[in-house]
């Protein structure tokens, strides 16, 4: 009789008619002192149940959330011919790291509701409320968030950089600067059509500081006088043999 059940309930169970399946080409990455930025290939297939819908609008997303911190976003005035802080808002939980990418322009790929429900967008990721707080919550220091992360590499979307081959196969580089911050880095894979979500798949690229990277990294947050004096020492050092060698060629 259980068995007769759950046949029934598995039967009752609504087959998804595209499904997500994918991969990632690493999910580990090293930072060491020779570490200029990695590349990671995403990868997968669209998995289907039933002839795709003819005249539709197909689309694969695909974005990377790095791990969160805590900043300060401050604005700049000019005042009597200098650039001074005027005001600032503290941000709390901002992605260090955050890409979209998709195999169409993003106005096709997705529609506003469905980019408040999944907060795929940039600007929408920020506003999640499971994710950036802000200080007096002042869109203009969001914009500003962005604008400044985007320029610094750590922001960023491509459109239309996800290749899909025979409407089946897709895969997408996903550039990471060479600043990382170490932790997490989730990654979700949408499936749209006309705008809205099929299917979605998640998973996530570890980085990690190795060697040099690691110990000076664990000595500043764990040791952080014994690394100020540390710093101090080196640059006690450093300057003396400067100033040696200075000397050495002035002789």
């Amino acid at each position: 009789m259980i068995r007769l059940l759950l046949i029934l309930l598995v039967a009752g169970l609504p087959l998804r008619a595209e499904e997500i399946v994918a991969d990632l080409s690493q999910d580990r990455i090293s930072i060491s002192t020779n570490f200029d930025g990695s590349e990671i290939l995403v990868f997968g297939a669209i998995k289907r149940n039933a002839p795709q819908p003819v005249g539709t609008d197909m689309a694969v997303i695909i974005t990377v959330t790095g791990p969160r911190e805590d900043i300060t976003v401050r604005r700049k005035a000019r005042r009597f011919g200098i650039w001074v802080n005027t005001d600032s808002r503290e941000v709390n939980g901002a992605p260090s790291f955050y890409s979209v990418s998709s195999s169409i322009p993003l106005s096709r790929a997705l529609t506003p509701a469905e980019d408040d429900r999944w907060r795929i967008t940039t600007a929408s990721a920020l506003t999640a409320p499971d994710m950036t707080t802000m200080t007096d919550n002042d869109p203009e220091f969001l914009e500003a968030l962005i604008r400044v992360n985007t320029a610094a590499g750590t922001y960023g979307t491509a459109e239309e950089s996800v290749q899909v081959r025979d409407s089946t196969l897709f895969s997408a580089d996903i550039a990471l600067p060479a600043d990382l911050t170490e932790g997490n880095y989730n990654t979700r894979i949408f499936l749209t059509r006309n705008g809205e979500v099929v299917d979605s798949y998640a998973t996530s690229i570890y980085v990690q500081k190795v060697g040099l990277e690691r110990w000076i990294y664990a000595l500043a947050n764990e040791e952080p006088i014994l690394y100020g004096l540390l710093s101090l020492f080196i640059a006690i050092v450093a300057g003396w043999g400067a100033s040696a060698v200075f000397r050495l060629f002035k002789n």
